[in-house]
C-alpha cells in the first residue's frame, strides 16, 4: 500500500451536500500500489506495512473488506518478517514494533492469525517473544527496536500486539502501567516520557495501552476530558497540543481518547462530522488533514475512523482501543 500523496485534493464545493463518498474511498485505497512510477511510492517505502493496515482498516469501516485480495495481503505480510520474528516495514527492511503489530493487527483483521503457525513452528509464540524482548525490565516501557529508542507509542503496539496474540502474560504488564502513569501530566494529559509535553497521539496511546491493562481507574477522567474537549475549533476540527492547527488525524487521536473515559459527548459531534466530511476529495476519493490540501491513505483511515465513532451512518463499528 503507497502512502504517495493525491492526486486529489479535498475541495467540496461549500454548496454541496455534505456526504461520505464510499465508493470514491474504495476506488482511492484500491489504487494507491498501482503507483509505482511516482517517486513518493518508492520514498514512503519506509511506512508500506502500516499504510496497508490503514487502507485495510478503512476498507473495513467503509463494509468492503473485499476490496483488497486476502491471500495477496496475507503473502506480503509474511514477506516483511525476519527470522527473530519481528516484522519490517517492507520486504528487506530492519523489524521494529511498530511494523509488528501493524502485521498482526492486518492478520487479525483479515482472520488470518492462524497462518503464524502454519508458516513457523511456534509462529504466534516467535512474534510475542520479539516484541517482549524490547520491553525494559528496569522501567517497564518497550524499545522500537534493537537501538533501543523508547516511547510510549511502543508501549502501547507492544501490549496492542501481544493481547491479539493471547500473550499478554509474557511481558510485565504492571511495569508498563507504572511507567504510563509517570508520563501523566498535571494537565491530566500524557506525553512520550516523563515529563514530555501532553499531545493527543501520545494521549491515545497511553489510555490505549491502560485500557488494555484494565487499568483506566488510574486516569483523571474530568481533567483529561477537559483539555482534550479544548482541542476542538471554531471549524468543528480537532488539533493535537494547544495553538495547533486542525487537523482530520486528530478526529480518530483525540475523540477516541474521549470515548475511552466516556466523555465524547463533551465536544460538538455535528461540527467534527462536517469538518470531517469537507475534507473529502469528492472526485477522485480520500482524505486530506484539512480542507484544500492533497489527500492520503494516513488522514483517510482516520478521518472514516472519526466518523465511525461519532456513528456515522453506513459505517462500521470501530473500537476506540
Amino acid at each position: 500500500m503507497s502512502l504517495v500523496s493525491g492526486p486529489g485534493r479535498a475541495k467540496l464545493n461549500p454548496a454541496d451536500a455534505l456526504s461520505l463518498h464510499v465508493e470514491k474511498h474504495v476506488r482511492y485505497i484500491q489504487s494507491l500500489d498501482t503507483r509505482k512510477d511516482e517517486l513518493e511510492y518508492w520514498l514512503t517505502e519506509h511506512l508500506r506495512l502500516n499504510g496497508l493496515y490503514w487502507g485495510l482498516t478503512a476498507l473495513h469501516l467503509l463494509g468492503h473488506p473485499e476490496a483488497l485480495p486476502r491471500q495477496e495481503t496475507i503473502d506480503f505480510v509474511f514477506s516483511c518478517q525476519h527470522d527473530n520474528g519481528g516484522f519490517g516495514a517492507a520486504p528487506g527492511h530492519d523489524p521494529h514494533m511498530l511494523y509488528t503489530t501493524s502485521a498482526i493487527q492486518i492478520l487479525a483483521t483479515v482472520d488470518a492469525l492462524d497462518e503464524l503457525e502454519h508458516r513457523h513452528p511456534s509462529g504466534r509464540r516467535r512474534v510475542g517473544e520479539y516484541i517482549a524482548g524490547l520491553q525494559d525490565p528496569m522501567t517497564g516501557t518497550f524499545a522500537g527496536d534493537e537501538w533501543g529508542e523508547t516511547d510510549t507509542r511502543f508501549l502501547y503496539a507492544a501490549l496492542n500486539g501481544l493481547s491479539l496474540l493471547g500473550l499478554l502474560s509474557i511481558v510485565d504488564v504492571p511495569k508498563a502501567v507504572g511507567h504510563v502513569n509517570a508520563c501523566a501530566n498535571f494537565d491530566g494529559g500524557y506525553g512520550v516520557s516523563p515529563g514530555a509535553e501532553s499531545h493527543a497521539g501520545q494521549i491515545f496511546a497511553c489510555l490505549a495501552a491502560l485500557s488494555i491493562a484494565d487499568r483506566l481507574d488510574l486516569v483523571d477522567r474530568d481533567r483529561l476530558g477537559g483539555w482534550l474537549s479544548e482541542r476542538q475549533l471554531e471549524n468543528g476540527g480537532l488539533n493535537g497540543r494547544p495553538e495547533k492547527l486542525e487537523d482530520v488525524c486528530y478526529s480518530w487521536w483525540v475523540l477516541s481518547s474521549l470515548a475511552m473515559i466516556g466523555r465524547s459527548h463533551w465536544i460538538d459531534d455535528i461540527k467534527l462530522t462536517n469538518f470531517i466530511l469537507r475534507c473529502q476529495d469528492p472526485e477522485l476519493g480520500g482524505l486530506a488533514d484539512r480542507p484544500g490540501d492533497m489527500v492520503d491513505v494516513f488522514h483517510t483511515v482516520f478521518g472514516i475512523a472519526g466518523l465511525s465513532l461519532l456513528n456515522y451512518s453506513g459505517l462500521e463499528d470501530v473500537d476506540p482501543v
